[in-house]
This record gives structure tokens, sequence and C-alpha cells, in this order.
């Protein structure tokens, strides 16, 4: 592993945005890909964020500022990862659904997610069935992704699903929820093909759900 590798990688893990941003300008310029930036530091540091995570040693704000770094680096790559034609593991759409203006919880799975390979598109919150369905027209998406963390809101997750039935699209997405609120019993019970408790649970669900 290239030292510039294993910096941005640190920087990562440490939740520097100023390094992780200065490495990545002196990583492209030293001629490594935007492929092997994101690949060998980007995405092997969110995983490792992840598993962290989930041995309890990293909480929700250790995993938000890794995140966030590795964003400050991830906008310097995608104008390279696009001339370079690199393919985005899959598309996900994202969004809090309609009457639901949380959005901490999404915003962390969009970006571990993006931080995996994902192209992300986000609705943001209060999005309404209606938007999802328009933009599955207007644009290529492998999966959509809701979030709710209001009781009173969780039945708009149904009704988008509905809705993305009648408009004839339920066969073309995968879809994915979560939220404090919301269960796997809840997702199997609305139609959704899955449902994740966090946001490293909702990477590898993604992964999966593409297989």
């Amino acid at each position: 592993m290239s030292n510039l590798i294993h910096e941005i990688h640190e920087g990562i893990l440490d939740g520097n945005q100023k390094l992780v941003v200065e490495k990545v300008e002196q990583a492209i310029n030293a001629g490594l890909t935007a492929e092997e930036i994101l690949n060998d530091a980007m995405i092997e540091a969110m995983a490792e964020a992840g598993n962290l995570f989930e041995q309890g040693e990293f909480f929700v704000p250790e995993l938000l500022v890794a995140a966030r770094a590795m964003q400050g680096g991830m906008e310097l790559l995608k104008p390279l990862l696009t001339r370079d034609n690199v393919k985005a593991k899959g598309i996900v759409l994202a969004g809090t659904v309609k009457g639901d203006l949380h959005d901490i919880g999404k915003n962390l799975v969009c970006m571990m997610l993006e931080g995996s390979g994902f192209e992300i598109i986000d609705l943001g919150s209060d999005v309404d069935p209606q938007t999802f369905v328009s933009t599955i027209q207007e644009k290529q998406v492998d999966i959509v992704a809701m979030s709710a963390l209001l009781t009173t809101t969780m039945v708009n997750m149904k009704t988008t699903i509905d809705a993305l039935s009648s408009a004839g699209l339920r066969g073309k997405v995968k879809v994915m929820v979560g939220g404090a609120p919301v269960s796997q019993d809840f997702a199997t019970k609305i139609g959704a093909d899955g449902y994740a408790a966090d946001a490293n649970q909702a990477v590898r669900l993604a992964q999966s759900l593409l297989e």
C-alpha cells in the first residue's frame, strides 16, 4: 500500500477531512488513479469504520466524521471517476418519507453507501411517493432506500411502494427500509426487499440486493 493511500485511509478513520483532501490531491498529482484511491483507501477505510462501529469501538459521531472526511476526498475524485468511466456498484435513490423531516440517519447511510462505491441520488426529507416515482422514471435506479423516524410516517413507506407498483416500476428496483421504529417484520409486511438497523447493515444489504 503506497504511503499516500495509507495516509488517506488513516485520515478517514481519524475523521480529518482537511488531511484527506490534501492527501487525495497529492495522490492524484502523483499519478494514482481515481479508482485506486477509491478502492484501496476510501472503500477500505469505510469498511473498517463500519467494523469498528459493529465492535462498539466507534459510535454514530465517529462514523459521521469518518464519512464526512471521506466525502471531502470524494468531491475531488467524482469528476475523475466519471472521466475514467468507473462504474458505481449501483445507483441508490434515497429519501426520508413524506411527513418526516429527520435526515441524520439517512445522511449517514448515504455517506456510508457512497464510501462503499455506490452512486447516490439523495432526495432529502419529506419526500412524497410521486417524487420517488418520477425520479425512477427519469434516471436509472437500482435500489430505493427509504427512511422514517416517526411511527406516524412509517405508513408512507407502504404508500411509496404502492405508488411504485401502480407506476409499473416495482419490478425494476429493489426497496430497502430503515429508521428507529422500522423492523424486519414491518419491512416484510409492506413488501420491501430488505431492512437495515444501521448504516453499516445498510451497506451490506445494498450489496446483497444487487448480487
